[in-house]
């Protein structure tokens, strides 16, 4: 017979793992989508300082909230809330989908493979923003170790 885990060894096992509860992970995640609903609502356009505040503000606090909790895996921990916003970001920008494209007939009336061929995208950019902040939470970590680990 199998025994499954209780949900308290579960979330010490991913507190373990990740230095966070991945409910926090997810929070942290939500933090990058007011950009793509912005950007996708046609509210704000690229290469606007505020577009660039709204895409870096989260990874930094992403980065600082690792760090600071001591998260013994940064890289990974960091690369996970990345993951889970790409997962976010394709959600939106398949329920935006309308918005983001009005007055362009051809996509707004794209069948579902194009719409579908859009998710890799949203998929490696959380993944791609993850791993480059992840290796500077892993770099701040190990600064931080370096220097007596005090705050």
């Amino acid at each position: 017979m199998t025994e499954y885990p209780t949900p308290q060894e579960t979330t010490r096992a991913v507190r373990y793992s990740f230095g966070m509860p991945l409910l926090l992970m997810a929070g942290l995640a939500l933090l990058g989508l007011p950009r793509a609903v912005l950007h996708d609502l046609q509210v704000i356009h690229e290469g606007a300082p505020v577009t660039w505040f709204l895409a870096l503000a989260p990874v930094a606090v992403w980065i600082l909230v690792t760090v600071r909790v001591r998260s013994p895996r940064p890289f990974l921990t960091v690369l996970v809330i990345g993951v889970m916003f790409g997962v976010m970001l394709a959600i939106t920008h398949q329920l935006l989908w309308n918005f983001a494209f009005a007055g362009m007939p051809a996509l707004l009336e794209a069948g579902p493979a194009l719409r579908l061929a859009t998710v890799p995208g949203s998929l490696m950019t959380g993944a791609a923003i993850g791993a480059i902040g992840g290796l500077l939470a892993l770099a701040l970590t190990s600064l931080r170790r370096h220097n007596g680990g005090h705050d």
